[in-house]
């Protein structure tokens, strides 16, 4: 088993074990070295030691959502699986409109009667998973082009480089989806909160990287500290954290090699 990572309760643990009497440090406890610890370890995770997760969801049919995990931060690629086990992505439409229709009252807002956060729908034609029937779009999506007396449907849905579209809803922590098919699971791969695991941990490189944070935010704010000795350890975490970020990201002579190749590959000859 592969022993590159190191968990937070070992650093907190051997940062208390080395501190001395006359450090500056000397009276933190473990919960506020923890503390800082978990900031170290979210500041350092959206660059350095980047966390990035996959996950197979299961999609809510009633109004083709899926909830987003706890750790989420950021996505990388949403999609499905395919019958011949490849990843199909979604396009990201942050302007899309669920294709629903909803009841409205006197004052034509959308009416949630029992509060569960989905709009009570209309009466319509719709297929197996919930959604409107395809014949049912035209009567509520836009006619987007005239040409010699003809109208147009409404262009590219469902169709173009994505198997469908997206929205992520931040304010109710959920993706929605728009798509003609039905789909059941999604998978999605994201920038995750390592702070926010159950035993959180860092790869061995950035170690160093963290016990000095921790060190240079303890001292921070305190009264007694020289400013000579802030600036050093303020020097000192940024030394570490470009050390680390480094040898996380090292290019090797095989990664160099595959590259150049790649580039002077010869097409073929029809």
């Amino acid at each position: 088993m592969a022993r590159d990572t190191v968990s937070i309760d070992q650093i907190v643990n051997d940062f208390m074990l080395t501190l001395d009497g006359d450090d500056y440090v000397n009276n933190a406890t473990s919960t506020i070295v923890r503390n800082y610890a978990l900031r170290g370890i979210r500041e350092m995770g959206f660059d350095v030691m980047k966390r990035i997760k996959s996950l197979k969801l299961n999609v809510n049919t009633v109004n083709s959502t899926v909830e987003l995990p706890d750790d989420f931060v950021d996505y990388t690629k949403i999609g499905v699986v395919g019958k011949d086990g490849l990843i199909y992505v979604f396009g990201e439409n942050k302007n899309q409109a669920a294709p629903m229709k909803y009841k409205k009252d006197v004052a034509g807002n959308p009416i949630d009667s029992d509060s569960d956060g989905v709009y009570d729908r209309k009466d319509a034609k719709e297929d197996v998973s919930g959604r409107a029937s395809a014949s049912d779009f035209e009567s509520y999506t836009f006619r987007n082009f005239l040409y010699e007396g003809n109208i147009g449907r409404a262009y590219g849905i469902g169709g173009g480089m994505y198997s469908g579209e997206f929205r992520i809803n931040n304010e109710q922590n959920r993706i929605e989806l728009y798509s003609t098919t039905g789909y059941e699971e999604v998978v999605i791969e994201y920038i995750a909160d390592e702070a926010r695991s159950v035993n959180p941990s860092i790869h061995l490189y950035a170690e160093n990287a963290l016990r000095s944070y921790i060190y240079y935010r303890l001292i921070e704010r305190k009264a007694n500290v020289p400013i000579g000795e802030k600036g050093r350890a303020r020097q000192e975490y940024y030394n570490e954290r470009r050390l680390a970020n480094a040898r996380l990201k090292s290019f090797t002579k095989e990664e160099a090699l595959k590259t150049i190749r790649k580039n002077y590959k010869q097409s073929p000859k029809g």
